[in-house]
């Protein structure tokens, strides 16, 4: 059976050349990036899913005015198994902006094919790898299964999110939140979107994350004279200063599974405060990009911004607030669990490589879930292009990936 799914999906090259090219033609950028939504690219991929004969579909529309539509789409297709027991394999929709232009060698919106030798066949352009390699490889395996009268044992679903790169308030975090019976306890989900060019890391935890808008109010007056005013920029250098090294010796745990293998606290944006040099601003306001080990809280963590912000309102006599943008925490996925475990058994068998469990400190769909009580990996044989221009995928991984995916699903 393993041989007839592999011929099967070594000969669906071109079906996959297909898929992506069509993806890519069809942008999905979110309206919080200057989009218009996955709506064209949903609907697409919908309609050629059923000429395929994946016919067990189904649409959730998460409602955004901004949107084409007025709807973020998240789409399942169903493959039954011997048991109703999920495995699923969630790849993202949506992509981000091609950035500067003119740093691309083609059109980022036609998927172009190049002979990247001595690496191999490949096909350019913007989602092509960040997540359109995940999907069109999940795709594959379903097709396998699906044209050669398999049943799987596990009933695969394979979902198709919205508003991935811009935090899954569309995706999975709306189809939890409206939609969680969705998902059971004992469900297990391969998220093929972050990985390394040989494809032996397994990621089974992420680090706590919280991105903190951080205002200071003083009172603005002339340059040349600082004694009749309060400089807000002053005191939101110092706080960003204190907040990075205070924090950064609270929480000081190592491990060994993430690489950096410690909490980060990164001051990053700062908005503009005056327009001119010769007045000392009034209010300032910058931001921070926390990544914190996850034997640690976000409580504990918020608490020690307390501290810190009370001493700073109080040493340059301004007012201190902060929101959170976004935060999140989860547990990780057993190393041993049934999942990993076959997972990394079907990356041996096909790819001839030992893996490692790794975490990161990006976020994926993976926390969501996590959060929910089910097992989650991220895995993927990636090139490690995803935002860069002139973003590529290898033709051999995809087919590669989806020979990985097609063990897991039997």
């Amino acid at each position: 059976m393993k041989e007839k799914v592999f011929s099967w999906i070594d000969n669906a090259l071109p079906l996959a050349v297909e898929l992506e090219t069509e993806l890519t033609k069809r942008p999905a950028v979110s309206p919080d990036s200057g989009g218009e939504g996955e709506l064209e690219k949903c609907a697409f991929l919908e309609t050629w899913l059923k000429a395929q004969g994946i016919t067990q579909l189904e649409r959730y529309d998460a409602p955004d005015e901004r949107a084409q539509g007025g709807v973020r789409p998240n789409l399942i297709a169903v493959i039954p198994g011997e048991t109703p027991h999920c495995l699923w394999i969630i790849s993202h929709l949506d992509v981000v902006p091609p950035g500067e232009i003119s740093l691309w060698k083609t059109d980022p919106w036609t998927a172009v094919e190049a002979d990247g030798s001595p690496s191999g066949r490949r096909l350019i352009g913007r989602g092509v790898e960040d997540n359109q390699q995940g999907l069109t490889s999940s795709v594959l395996a379903a097709l396998a299964l699906v044209k050669l009268g398999l049943q799987p044992r596990r009933t695969v679903k394979l979902l198709f999110a919205a508003d991935e790169e811009t935090g899954s308030k569309f995706g999975i975090g709306w189809l939890l939140e409206n939609h969680g019976d969705l998902f059971q306890k004992d469900d297990m989900a391969l998220i093929p979107d972050s990985g390394d060019p040989k494809g032996e890391s397994i990621e089974i935890a992420e680090k706590n994350l919280i991105w903190a808008r951080f205002i200071t109010k003083g009172a603005q007056t002339h340059g040349s004279r600082p004694d009749m005013g309060i400089n807000a920029f002053l005191a939101g250098a110092d706080l960003a200063l204190q907040l990075h090294c205070e924090l950064s010796e609270k929480f000081n745990e190592r491990d060994s599974l993430f690489e950096p293998d410690y909490s980060t606290f990164q001051p990053t944006k700062q908005e503009s405060n005056v327009p001119n040099i010769n007045t000392i601003p009034g209010e300032d306001v910058f931001y921070m990009d926390m990544r914190v080990l996850p034997c640690y809280s976000i409580q504990a963590v918020l608490a020690e911004i307390d501290r810190i912000r009370e001493e700073i309102a109080a040493r340059h006599r301004v007012t201190v607030d902060y929101s959170i943008i976004q935060s999140s925490e989860s547990p990780a996925t057993p190393a041993q669990s049934p999942l990993i475990q076959s997972l990394s058994a079907a990356i041996g068998e096909v790819y001839g490589i030992p893996t490692r469990p790794i975490g990161i400190g990006g976020g994926t769909v993976a926390a969501y879930l996590r959060r929910a009580g089910i097992d989650c990996a991220v895995w993927a044989r990636l090139c490690d292009c995803a935002h860069q221009p002139n973003e590529y995928v290898l033709l051999e991984n995809i087919l590669g990936d989806a020979k990985v995916m097609a063990l897991l699903m039997n």
